[in-house]
């Protein structure tokens, strides 16, 4: 991978085209929400559960026989036990997430307009974040296909505008693990990754058909087990077991990455489960338990509910057409079916348990899928926080171990309630569970693979799609490094000296990695440049050739070596099949020029000069950070592929047009312009650029700007449209 390329795109011909001048408005008002439309807010302090030395506070759901939820209980009407001891309560209240309402919910939608870009949401505009975790180390075949049904009509029909959602595979290593989002076209990507796997768990059905091969064949091999021989069985076993815990690392994996995310925290589990006890051999999985356990407890003390769902839904435990019973006794049926039954239940205690000790709900034997989504949101609207001080007894240890503290509610109120909360929690302290010391590469590494950005270093990371004729399709990165966070020191000749480790990866659709590189970088800056690289960092530009279209992610980390400090910044990109011949668009390039330079260059076509002028006086504008003034000229450049030409003049006929959004909402439409054709000679990749005025009286915070290109050549108009985010600074 190349460390250094030429600009992204054209910029030396951002100012020499003929570029419609608009002016942007400054937003409306926000409109005054009543007290009912207001969400209720709560403090970082309500959604973690907390175990100190004096004070432990968890988090309970309370329903009737009917299952409806109870919601007016008082801090009276409970009593907290720990260990089958009455605590006294000191802490009580109902936290109630009510979702906020879109900003166009009761605006007209036009179904032929293009769709919104999406927002971007701000942590204190969470509220809830929710990980769907498809275990296909462990489904069947069958249930693959439910479970991506299930996945497409939650994204469809349930997903809020406030909600952030990561769609994980358990398979997929570091690359199946995404940016938590609310843009539905990066979670439609990750779905139609789930997949079957032929080399998991899973079978084809529910269950491997009685009287197969395999099962032959393992009845050969059991029958020889008393002279030593390793059993079929036991490999399978041990096989099964491999998997399982395979599942539990990649959940514990996720657990931790959310532990510092805002909202509602909560995982969904779609297994087919894993056995934790074996009732035939009478013994318990250690290895599972054990695992399950250390789950649990990392769980609960990230205030993360885990559901699970089991994708088997209500099956068939009797005989199948797949069954081939030819040569059995009906005892031998029997036992097959029994074990069949047995086997099913058993591989439920897995999902049970982890429900159970986090507060979640198990939902299993109903071939409702979408049925058991929805009753996982619903269930996630409000819950109890509760604390209570422990005795200083909770946190000694027994022979030498910790111990774990079982805890339970008790609802005093008359009638039949069900609660459902954490069951309890290692006699160990938040304050007293240190982080173990890292190596710098295991530093790196972490921030690396998390799904979840670190911002010890603050990084900026733009990835855009383009394609040209000679070397196709290709993903380039813009990385900005805020040099503040990095530690210079001030060398005997003078200068100032930073080093730092860099490392990037970029994976494919299906995880795999498709390109890589790491170095260590040592940067020496003159006395006289150093405070203008400080305030405007600097920026690293790197490219990916891109030869299967499909969705990617472009990772990268950055550790500084003196402070320790590690930043990383992921992004998600979609890369499109060019040769299908549809109307597409590359990534979109802004910058920003003071207007007074923009005009001058484009009467006098200074374009280098006018370059330097905004890199110098305003270093944040440029493309890689894209942090604009009022008043600014916002210049914007792309490529349209795949035009169709105009039967009469042989020349695409195209319409352009820009959108700025704040927020969700359309705060800018800007006339549609027809768009001229000058010296390009390949017509299958124009190139496109264009500026707005920013308004004087816009507001500060971040916008995205949407281009919308409409293809009239012939009689059904195609419409491609790209979008990309600024921010306008005070």
């Amino acid at each position: 991978m190349r460390r250094s390329l030429t600009a992204l795109l054209l910029y030396t011909q951002f100012l020499t085209a003929a570029i419609a001048q608009q002016q942007l408005p400054a937003p409306p008002p926000p409109q005054t929400k009543t007290e009912t439309q207001k969400p209720q807010t709560h403090s970082d302090d309500d959604d973690v559960v907390k175990i100190t030395t004096n004070l432990v506070q968890i988090d309970a759901v309370v329903t009737d026989k009917k299952g409806q939820k109870i919601t007016d209980l008082g801090a009276d009407e409970v009593e907290m036990f720990e260990d089958g001891r009455s605590q006294k309560v000191t802490n009580f209240s109902y936290i109630t997430l009510n979702s906020k309402p879109t900003a166009t919910a009761n605006k007209p939608v036009d179904k032929n307009a293009p769709a919104p870009p999406p927002v971007k949401l701000r942590p204190e505009q969470v509220r809830r974040t929710m990980a769907l975790v498809v275990d296909d180390l462990g489904i069947s075949f069958e249930s693959a296909h439910y479970v991506r049904d299930s996945l497409r009509k939650f994204v469809d029909q349930q997903i809020q505008s406030d909600d952030l959602v990561a769609i994980v595979r358990t398979s997929g290593g570091v690359g199946a693990l995404q940016q938590f989002s609310s843009d539905k076209r990066q979670l439609y990507a990750a779905i139609e990754k789930v997949r079957w796997l032929p080399s998991g768990r899973g079978n084809v059905g529910a269950f491997a058909p009685i009287g197969n091969d395999l099962d032959l064949n393992r009845a050969s091999s059991d029958s020889t087990s008393d002279t030593g021989a390793t059993r079929d069985s036991d490999i399978d076993q041990l096989r099964e077991d491999y998997f399982a815990v395979g599942t539990l690392g990649a959940l514990n994996y996720v657990v931790r990455g959310l532990r510092d995310l805002p909202g509602r925290k909560s995982v969904v589990l779609f297994s087919e489960g894993f056995q934790i006890f074996n009732s035939k051999d009478r013994y318990a999985n250690d290895r599972i338990l054990s695992a399950l356990r250390r789950l649990t407890d990392l769980a609960n003390r990230a205030s993360v509910v885990i559901y699970t769902l089991d994708p088997r839904g209500l099956p068939v435990l009797g005989l199948t057409a797949e069954d081939s019973t030819s040569g059995m006794t009906a005892d031998q049926v029997e036992e097959k079916l029994s074990d069949r039954r047995t086997a099913f239940f058993e591989s439920q205690a897995g999902l049970d348990y982890l429900a159970a000790q986090t507060g979640g709900i198990s939902i299993k034997n109903s071939n409702d899928l979408n049925g058991g989504l929805k009753r996982i949101i619903t269930d996630q609207e409000g819950y109890y926080l509760i604390g209570y001080r422990p005795d200083d007894s909770t946190f000694d240890k027994v022979n030498g171990r910790t111990k774990f503290h079982h805890i339970s509610l008790k609802v005093k109120r008359a009638g039949k309630y069900n609660v459902r909360m954490r069951n309890g929690f290692y006699g160990v302290s938040d304050e007293a569970i240190t982080p173990t010391a890292q190596t710098p590469q295991q530093q790196i590494l972490n921030a690396l693979t998390s799904p979840f950005a670190q911002s010890g270093i603050h990084l900026h990371l733009t990835s855009l799609f383009v394609n040209d004729a000679k070397n196709g399709s290709a993903m380039r990165s813009m990385l900005h490094v805020d040099a503040r966070d990095i530690d210079f020191s001030k060398e005997p000749d003078g200068t100032h000296k930073a080093v730092f480790d860099i490392v990037a990866v970029a994976f494919g659709d299906s995880g795999q990695v498709i390109e890589q590189f790491s170095y260590t970088q040592t940067i020496r800056i003159k006395e006289e440049n150093f405070n203008k690289v400080v305030s405007g960092g600097f920026t690293y530009r790197l490219a990916v050739p891109i030869k299967k279209a499909g969705a990617y992610q472009f990772r990268t980390a950055l550790r500084d070596h003196s402070s320790s400090r590690v930043g990383s910044a992921t992004q998600f990109i979609e890369v499109p099949d060019i040769k299908k011949n549809k109307l597409m668009l590359s990534g979109v390039v802004l910058r920003g020029l003071p207007l007074e330079s923009y005009l001058k260059a484009s009467a006098t076509a200074e374009q280098q000069d006018t370059n330097d002028i905004a890199a110098d006086a305003f270093p944040s504008a440029g493309p890689a950070l894209r942090q604009m003034a009022r008043g600014m000229a916002l210049v914007y450049a792309f490529n349209i592929y795949n035009a169709q030409l105009d039967k009469a003049t042989g020349q695409p006929k195209l319409k352009t047009q820009v959108r700025v959004f704040r927020n969700g909402e359309l705060v800018f439409t800007g006339n549609e312009i027809p768009y001229e054709v000058i010296d390009q000679t390949d017509l299958k990749r124009l190139n496109a650029v264009g500026a707005i005025q920013l308004g004087t009286a816009m507001s500060p915070g971040e916008y995205v700007l949407q281009i919308i290109v409409s293809d009239n050549a012939k009689e059904k108009p195609r419409i491609a449209t790209q979008s990309m985010d600024f921010e306008i600074i005070k």
